[in-house]
């Protein structure tokens, strides 16, 4: 018969996220959004120990170049909101550069366009 250690199931270590964070809420919506790209500072190399793994991760994630927040999250397998509780502190703290999503470019006007198809069509045939 088998022992009863080998019944119990096996679980991953699970550190709460409210842990992780350090109590920290979650920062402003303008402030980081889905499709925010972060990336570390020139200086991220000489990070304070004091920083958490997480934290740690996140930088040396970072260091590569311009990720956005969902991908971040993604490579992370942490929950969205952890990760924008500790990009926001990283940012503060000044490892992370976050530059905000571009502008959407306003439509052309239909006026405009027509004025351009039509001097095309009187030009070209």
């Amino acid at each position: 018969m088998t022992g009863y250690d080998e019944l119990e199931p096996q679980t991953p270590e699970l550190v709460r996220p409210y842990v992780i964070t350090k109590g920290r809420g979650l920062p402003a919506e303008d402030q980081l959004s889905l499709i925010t790209l972060v990336t570390a500072t020139a200086d991220h190399r000489q990070r304070p120990t004091r920083l958490s793994p997480e934290e740690q991760n996140l930088l040396e994630l970072c260091s590569a170049g311009y990720l956005s927040v969902a991908e971040i999250a993604g490579h992370t397998q942490l929950p969205l909101g952890v990760v924008k509780i500790l990009l926001a502190a990283l940012t503060e703290g000044g490892y992370l550069i976050t530059r905000p999503p571009v502008q959407r470019a306003p439509l052309a006007d239909r006026d405009i366009l027509e004025e351009v198809l039509n001097g095309l069509r009187a030009k070209f045939g």
